[in-house]
């Protein structure tokens, strides 16, 4: 019988937050190396588990872009959602969109210059296309208890009612072996969710919705509360910060390009990238001040800072993340061989 590896954050207390279902990540690699289809191997996942899990599957070697439009290495292609050790046949799975590069593509989504620049021949996946099946609000597949929610990234128990947030970034940390902050998701983070730009298929809308400079919450100060109490597996912000800079270096400008989160705006201002501040709504002035993100801080003239001075300082740079603890991924995950 086939066998492939899986990483596994197990349902309960791990690492000092709580975990509210097991959340399992699978590499494509392995999964055809053991000779699966991804179904086979997402039911194989399924069978060994018998309480609530989100299964995602990766391919490492296509590219995705985060929230707020910065373009990395490594995609989720299919998601699915499990309990019992079965997948709800409607709503338990589905792929993401593979997105086709051309010049009108470019021209409405900007922000995928990095894409020419830095990964000219991948494959680009962000979230799935409403058009191939019935998708819920949000980008979630469903069964029993487990919610698999905004396209992969953040993981519900629906008796109970936990959450756990999941950025693309800290999930590739994962897939990688590197370190990553748990902790609660707090208020800076809370705000810069909702600090989206328009894509197509996005992650969280499959509309071109909000653009750079616009919030998708418009709940102003509200906004700081909405995700605060909530769990969170993120990557170290050294990695966050060397991603968002690859994207500065390209020419995206925050507000322009880019999202107006709070992590891309104190970078962006720490090196004295420039940033398109007349394009922030009020709503998203009105809550990113909420978090002392103000106008008045951002058009401040520091010393530029070099790349490798905000490598090192990016903990002080970055905001978000409350509790945060630093810990290794062999701390978080556990390394299981699954019978195909």
């Amino acid at each position: 019988m086939a066998t492939f590896p899986a990483r596994v954050i197990p349902e309960g207390e791990r690492c000092g937050i709580l975990v509210p279902l097991t959340i399992v990540y699978l590499d494509k690699r392995d999964i055809e190396g053991a000779g699966l289809s991804i179904d086979e191997a997402i039911h194989a996942v399924a069978r060994s588990i018998p309480g609530p899990a989100g299964i995602n599957v990766f391919d490492m070697e296509a590219v995705t872009t985060t929230s707020d439009g910065v373009m990395i290495e490594g995609a989720i292609i299919r998601m699915a959602a499990s309990d019992g050790g079965r997948i709800n046949p409607d709503f338990g799975m589905l792929s993401m969109a593979e997105i086709e590069d051309s010049d009108e593509l470019l021209a409405v989504e900007p922000h995928l210059i990095q894409w020419r620049k830095r990964f000219p021949g991948r494959r680009l996946f962000r979230g799935p296309d409403p058009k191939t099946k019935l998708i819920p609000v949000h980008n979630v597949v469903i069964t029993g208890r487990a919610s698999n929610n905004n396209s992969a990234t953040e993981m519900m128990n629906i008796v109970t009612m936990e959450e756990i947030i999941l950025p693309i970034l800290g999930q590739l940390t994962c897939m990688k072996g590197g370190p990553v902050l748990v902790g609660m998701v707090g208020e800076v983070i809370s705000v810069g969710i909702g600090m989206t730009i328009a894509e197509q298929y996005g992650r969280v809308f499959p509309s071109r919705q909000f653009k750079p400079g616009e919030t998708a919450h418009g709940s102003g100060a509200y906004a700081k509360t909405l995700k605060k109490n909530i769990p969170c597996v993120v990557c170290d912000k050294a990695v966050l910060a060397e991603q968002t800079i690859a994207a500065l270096d390209c020419g995206c400008v925050p507000a322009r390009e880019l999202g107006c989160s709070p992590a891309v705006l104190s970078i962006a201002r720490a090196m004295g990238y420039p940033m398109a501040l007349d394009r922030i709504t009020a709503g998203a002035w009105e809550e990113l001040e909420s978090v002392g993100i103000t106008r008045t801080w951002l058009e401040e003239h520091p010393t530029p800072m070099t790349r490798e001075e905000v490598l090192a300082k990016a903990d002080g740079i970055i905001p978000g993340v409350e509790r945060a603890r630093r810990v290794a991924s062999s701390e978080l995950l556990e390394m299981r061989e699954i019978d195909g």
